[in-house]
């Protein structure tokens, strides 16, 4: 009994699921990938994945981000299936140590343009996003969950 309100209470929440208010909006249906092959520049869109890398430059911080798809609140979701990779530039600073490799970031903005780019010995087109929200996602933790069962009698 316990496991079925535990279950329907989960349910419950799972349907106010909502995006955070600074990722709220209207946005193109187009990936990184479908953005570089279609040279969609001008765009609006809601991009997000795990930073490859953080440049801190004189006026903004470019980020590079393996793009994933979002779950409907704008988080990313699985690490195994890429939609592309793309640039974020953004004015001000960004610490590379806190926007580590790795994490989970979501990013709105327009589609400025594209720049060619090693990725090892592989030349890849970036499309490039002027970025207008940058949405770092706190850290996911692993949690091991024990679930006590009554006894069991023959």
């Amino acid at each position: 009994m316990k496991t079925f309100l535990a279950l329907s209470a989960l349910l419950c929440l799972a349907g106010c699921v909502t995006a955070p208010k600074a990722l709220q909006g209207e946005y193109a249906d187009l990936g990184p990938g479908q953005a570089a092959k279609a040279g969609a520049a001008g765009e609006r869109v809601r991009w997000g994945g795990r930073i490859v890398k953080v440049e801190p430059l004189a006026t903004q911080s470019c980020f590079e981000v393996v793009g994933v798809r979002l779950a409907a609140d704008g988080r990313p979701l699985a690490r195994d299936h890429s939609q592309g990779r793309f640039l974020a530039c953004r004015s001000g600073f960004y610490e590379p140590e806190i926007f580590q490799p790795g994490r989970e970031v979501t990013l709105t903005g327009v589609i400025e343009g594209f720049e060619q780019r090693k990725v090892g010995d592989y030349d890849y087109r970036y499309p490039r996003l002027a970025a207008d929200v940058v949405y770092l996602w706190p850290e996911r933790r692993q949690v091991d969950v024990i679930v006590e069962r009554a006894p069991f009698y023959w």
